[in-house]
């Protein structure tokens, strides 16, 4: 099976239960703070193991250098910083270990434990240089941008175990999934050549055969559809409601044993090009040996070219850097002429008007409505699933 990123053997942060109740118990003691949603999240990856070989939050010159140069001082390769960023201090001043409170859960409970390597006040200078590193920009209206900028401005930086993986594996215990549990099911399976595709949408025609055509040119064992769990910005659609989209597409599309339908915890960075090498590499941790990289991967309205996410590890990604491989791909739809859906660019003799093509805002009127889309866009059971959330939704 492929290596981890940066190590020979997966190592999660997770502790076992044994050592989660000794935690508990010294967390009594230590001093607490109350994380925000995206280092909530980061201790999550930690812990599942998709951050390896990361063993916490990252210190203040090492995020400056992945934002700038994506590797560490120490010279691992990584593209997003990893941050604890804090607005107020005060509560942990002094100390040298604190109790991670999770932010998502109802009484806040203990959901790691730190050892405090530093904690560095952060300018408002160096947060813009990041975020235009990371982002692209430094508008306000991205989402990405707007979350990053408003977190806070110290860095508490460390090593950190982590107790709980918050609320993901209460709320969604048929599809969240630890790098090191899909990696042991990707052996049992018996798979070798495994495909991941990154979704934080329902997936329509285009998506179901855009993992046919990677299984079928790359000649893989299966797939594994990996959702996105976490927080998104608002008027998506909830996590449940694209879970069930997802199996009963697959359930009723693919063969038998060649789908597995996952998902990780993690808060939506809209970071379009810097988020789709991170996805490369905690795919990468959780098995895959390939990721599909598409049209506007990991983008957010216009503020990324249509395929800056794959032109990136040409020119941004050593030859060294990871083991995954990118299945580069363009935008699929359904061919009038052909009678099926294809990669855009590789129809001849194709006008925009031989395509059936909907914006995401046409389609959501159109559910909206009560009226399901061309089944040439969307599988009828899938629209179904979708209609139903909407007109819960208005009532």
């Amino acid at each position: 099976m492929i290596k981890p990123h940066g190590s020979d053997s997966l190592n999660p942060r997770l502790v076992s239960a044994d050592r989660a109740q000794q935690l508990r118990a010294e967390a009594e003691s230590l001093p607490s703070l109350l994380l925000n949603s995206a280092a909530a999240a980061n201790a999550v990856m930690l812990g599942a193991g998709y951050f390896n070989p990361l063993t916490g939050y990252m210190n203040l010159a090492d995020a400056l250098s992945v934002a700038t140069s994506l590797h560490t001082e120490d010279g691992l390769f990584w593209p997003v910083p990893v941050l604890n960023l804090v607005q107020d201090i005060e509560p942990i001043q002094g100390a040298s270990r604190v109790a991670l409170r999770d932010p998502n859960i109802e009484g806040n409970p203990v959901m790691a434990v730190m050892d405090i390597e530093a904690i560095e006040a952060v300018t408002d200078e160096q947060i813009a240089s990041m975020a235009e590193e990371i982002f692209g920009t430094v508008d306000a209206d991205h989402p990405g941008v707007a979350t990053f900028t408003n977190l806070g401005r110290y860095v508490v930086s460390g090593a950190i175990e982590v107790l709980s993986l918050s609320y993901f594996q209460a709320d969604f215990p048929d599809t969240f999934r630890t790098a090191l549990e899909i990696r042991d099911e990707i052996a049992e399976r018996g798979w070798q050549k495994v495909v991941a595709f990154q979704t934080r949408n329902p997936m329509h025609r285009a998506h179901e055969e855009l993992c046919h055509m990677a299984m079928q040119r790359l000649d893989a064992d299966g797939v594994v559809v990996h959702m996105l769990l976490g927080k998104l910005k608002p008027g998506d659609i909830p996590a449940s409601v694209r879970d069930n989209c997802i199996r009963k597409m697959v359930d009723l599309y693919f063969p038998e044993n060649s789908v597995m339908v996952t998902g990780y915890g993690f808060d939506m960075l809209y970071a379009g090009p810097r988020e789709a090498i991170l996805h490369a590499v905690f795919r990468q941790n959780m098995g895959a040996t390939h990721l599909i990289v598409g049209r506007d991967h990991a983008g957010v309205g216009d503020y990324y070219g249509a395929f800056d996410a794959q032109t990136i590890f040409d020119d941004r990604v050593p030859a060294d850097a990871l083991e995954i491989e990118i299945f580069k791909a363009d935008h699929t739809a359904f061919s009038k002429k052909l009678g099926r859906v294809v990669m855009m660019n590789e129809a001849e003799d194709h006008v925009k008007e031989d395509f059936i093509l909907l914006s995401g805002t046409k389609v959501r009127q159109m559910l909206g409505e009560g009226i399901a889309p061309p089944s040439e866009f969307s599988r009828p059971e899938v629209a179904q699933i979708l209609m139903d959330y909407y007109r819960a939704q208005n009532g």
